[in-house]
């Protein structure tokens, strides 16, 4: 795997695009199936987009340690520090220009997602790439996992702030 870097990675970016985009649909595709909600987008809240970016490149990194991350002596804290600028980016750039033009733009939402998406797996190559971690393998996957509790949680039990609201509706969580 630490000679096909670039490759995996790039691999990484088009998984967690094609299955985020078709993860937005998924809710209402299922029926509004309760159980699917943690991991699916249920409104056009900026929460919920990032979902769209986390549980994917989760389920494409556990794939990844199987088939040869081990290689990697930081190959957790590469994806978690990969995650969290991920949905750093999202909400950044969401409000960065929806508070410079006063409204919102579909398909800028969907580049926004895309970037987010490059910008996660660009940051775990540059940290995989250099492989010397300064931090435990195990407490980097914990807090990762302990990311993805945090998103079912709050599918279910959304605070009534913004960013939790549905832009279209005003509704939160389900």
């Amino acid at each position: 795997m630490k000679n096909n870097l670039k490759l995996w990675q790039f691999g990484g970016f088009v998984f967690t695009s094609v299955l985020g985009t078709l993860l937005h649909f998924a809710y209402e595709w299922s029926g509004n199936l309760p159980l699917l909600a943690p991991f699916v987008a249920v409104n056009e809240s900026i929460f919920e987009h990032i979902k769209l970016l986390y549980f994917p490149a989760l389920i494409f990194s556990v794939a990844q340690w199987f088939l040869g991350g081990k290689e990697f002596n930081n190959f957790w804290c590469a994806k978690l520090i990969g995650a969290i600028v991920g949905i750093i980016i999202i909400p950044t750039l969401y409000y960065t220009y929806t508070g410079a033009l006063g409204e919102f733009a579909d398909w800028f939402n969907i580049a926004i997602f895309f970037i987010a998406a490059g910008g996660t797996y660009l940051t775990e190559y540059f940290i995989l790439k250099g492989n010397k971690s300064r931090f435990n393998e195990g407490l980097c996957l914990a807090l990762l996992l302990v990311i993805g509790c945090v998103f079912i949680t709050l599918t279910y039990l959304p605070p009534h702030i913004p960013f939790f609201a549905d832009p279209v509706t005003g509704k939160y969580g389900i």
